[in-house]
């Protein structure tokens, strides 16, 4: 009987969804532990004990992990070194003249790499590939050889132009690897094939900084799961929403920046097809931070300019994730300027929101919606010692209330609106901001969290349904489960469209499509279909940014190519710029593998459901909605019958999550267990 793991670590819990058997006969478990900060492989252990196996009794488990992202976000990384173009140490410093606070000349940024561990040496290639300087090899040595002496782990070779000719950072790295003690060395162009050499050279940076972490972290995990009696293939989630071998992971570690909230989003688009669906804005509301993203005809939106933090762009084919230091478990606070506050500060698993009953003293989000009744605190997962609702309004009141003037409810509220307000703006990033109506979506909600917020921000953005998935707390998990396989191809051109040879264009497609299904064909057997995806980053000349254009098929003719390009840009800025010409700056293929369908009904056990809607009705609680209190209906979401009606005001609970049905708002479930929500 196969079975097979999907296990997502994030900033609170650790999830884990298992299947045991195929088709008809599927059974799945689940289980929810805290996250083990200090080792989360250890909690990676006991979340597989919770499901009630040995690792030694998984055939396949596939692991979502924050390990590298939150490794950059708190600068806990390794020592690198740099080696690069005479006169450019300082481009990672210089960057794009922009400044950490947006008004008034103060803020700092540190690069990942410390200048007196960027070394330059003599060569030059120009940007049309023609070599201008030959390559100083007893400086390149001599340089490694400094590094090596100030302590650093993981190398970096990034020569200016490498993109055009990399022959200058391969002769490099061939003596890196003769010198390096480790196999930590990252060639620029090897990761990103790119013009721009800020960008090229930040991301290198960043995957040298991550790779020690990310090596180091899967090697332990690997042995803790040998040392269960595992003895299969362990995959990782790739920020792209795809996977890759455990064994291989490190090599190109900054692709698993934004691994867990990539999961999410395509546990999301695999439910969506189950559902009939094809738009839709994914909500995911953790403990730590909320995450959205945009599913547009059924596909999960990709970007290459993820910026992770200030001054650390990462080009790399990503799930387009927008994050907001708005979760479950935001400290609020009174500021200096006597205005409430939300995050960015979490109370994260340790010690926790106050009514963990773990230590907390802060408040945060969670506390306010069981204040205001939204949340039970006899239904918390992890709760080690239980707090008294009496307690937390205290705190509330000493903290907030007081501070602020108001009563103790009013301030609840306020940090719940104050939350929303954060959200929704992540919300407008995603689909406003880029051209997209809201109200042609379903706001897809999941995380401990997000069910309990979706209603209110649909109705602030206009969005008319809510979906809950089946697992709403679960789904990052999921998303290890039904994940695709994917391989991203990138190659920068850089030319005018009026000039371009529209047979390089279409053979660099080719080219491109040819390399990723050879990197799938090794996983042939998980794939039923495959779905090719070809686009291009185009932008009129003399601007900056890029506009990222679909394109139907490699054979396309120029006039075609022009025509897509401006309704994209009259998309995204309603404005038609004819006299100016158009430039291809990138050319991108994306060849997804389609594993086999989990039937998603199978995630809410079958002989639960009810089948009247009274049936499914556990009592009744006082909830504050809308500015007032509300008597609303409690529902064991298990046992709520198929395409049962419930108005609001209604609370369905569940064992990972609680979702609320607003005063006014009407929700229906349908064929496969989705909670479909009208605002």
């Amino acid at each position: 009987m196969r079975r097979v793991a999907g296990i997502d670590v994030g900033g609170t819990f650790t999830d884990l969804l298992m299947t045991e058997g195929e088709g008809a006969g599927m059974v799945i478990h689940l289980a929810k532990v805290p996250t083990t900060p200090a080792n989360q492989a250890e909690g990676v252990i006991r979340a597989i004990a919770a499901a009630g196996v040995t690792p030694g009794a998984l055939d396949l488990i596939i692991h979502g992990t924050t390990a590298t992202t939150n490794a950059v976000l708190e600068r806990k990384v390794a020592r690198v070194g740099l080696i690069t173009t005479e006169g450019f140490r300082d481009v990672l410093e210089l960057g794009r003249r922009t400044r950490p606070k947006p008004y008034g000349l103060f803020g700092t940024f540190e690069p990942l790499i410390a200048r007196e561990h960027r070394r330059e040496v003599p060569e030059r290639v120009e940007a049309s590939g023609k070599v201008r300087i030959p390559l100083d090899e007893l400086a390149v040595r001599r340089e490694i050889g400094a590094l090596i002496a100030a302590g650093c782990e993981a190398l970096v070779i990034h020569f200016l132009h490498s993109y055009a000719n990399p022959a200058h950072e391969i002769r490099a790295g061939e003596i890196a690897r003769e010198m390096w003690p480790n196999a930590y060395v990252t060639l620029g162009h090897g990761l990103l094939s790119e013009f721009r050499e800020y960008e090229r050279g930040t991301t290198a940076s960043v995957n040298a900084a991550v790779q020690p972490i990310l090596d180091r972290y899967i090697r332990r995990l690997a042995e803790e799961l040998r040392g269960g009696g595992f003895s299969r293939e362990l995959l990782v989630m790739n920020g792209n929403g795809g996977t890759v071998a455990a064994g291989a992971v490190a090599e190109e570690a900054a692709k698993t920046v934004m691994s867990g909230p990539a999961s999410g989003v395509m546990a999301a688009a695999a439910t969506l097809r189950q559902a009939g669906l094809a738009q839709a804005i994914t909500y995911d509301m953790g403990g730590t931070s909320t995450d959205v993203a945009l599913i547009h005809d059924g596909v999960p939106e990709v970007s290459a300019e993820l910026t992770i933090d200030y001054g650390l762009p990462i080009h790399l084919p990503m799930v387009d994730v927008r994050t907001v230091g708005a979760g479950g478990g935001s400290i609020t606070f009174v500021n200096r300027a006597g205005m409430l506050q939300v995050g960015p500060e979490s109370a994260g698993s340790m010690p926790g929101p106050i009514g963990y009953g773990r230590g907390g003293r802060r408040p945060t989000i969670t506390d306010a919606n069981l204040i205001l009744g939204r949340l039970d605190p006899e239904r918390l997962n992890a709760v080690e010692t239980p707090v008294a609702l009496s307690t937390i309004r205290a705190i509330f009141d000493e903290q907030l209330a007081g501070p602020l003037g108001l009563s103790v409810e009013e301030a609840a509220a306020a940090v719940i609106r104050l939350g929303n307000v954060h959200m929704s703006g992540a919300i407008r990033m995603v689909s406003l901001s880029r051209g997209h109506d809201p109200r042609h979506f379903v706001l897809f909600a999941f995380g401990g969290a997000g069910p309990l917020h979706a209603v209110a921000l649909a109705r602030e953005l206009g969005i008319p349904e809510v979906l809950v998935p089946a697992r709403p707390g679960l789904t990052n998990a999921l998303g290890c489960l039904v994940a695709d396989l994917r391989q991203d191809r990138v190659n920068t051109l850089n030319r005018r469209l009026d000039g371009l040879d529209m047979a390089l264009l279409r053979d660099t497609w080719l080219a491109q499509r040819q390399s990723a299904e050879a990197a799938l064909a090794g996983e042939a057997a998980e794939i039923e279909e495959r779905q090719v995806l070809h686009a291009a980053e185009m932008q009129f000349s003399g601007q900056t940014h890029l506009i990222r254009v679909a394109i139907p098929q490699a054979e396309i003719s120029r006039e075609a190519l022009q025509a897509l390009f401006e309704a994209a840009y009259f998309a995204r800025f309603q404005l038609r710029l004819p006299e100016i010409r158009a430039v291809v700056v990138n050319v991108m293929t994306s060849v997804i593998g389609r594993r086999r369908r989990i039937d998603l009904a199978k995630l809410l056990p079958a002989g639960a459901r009810r089948t009247r809607l009274e049936e499914a009705r556990i009592g009744t609680r006082p909830i504050h909605a809308e500015g007032a209190w509300h008597e609303a209906a409690i529902y064991a979401r298990e046992a709520l019958p198929a395409n049962a009606e419930i108005a609001g005001p209604a609370i369905i609970q569940q064992v990972d999550a609680t979702t609320v049905i607003e005063p006014g708002a009407r929700a229906r479930i349908d064929a496969i267990g989705n909670l479909r929500i009208r605002a």
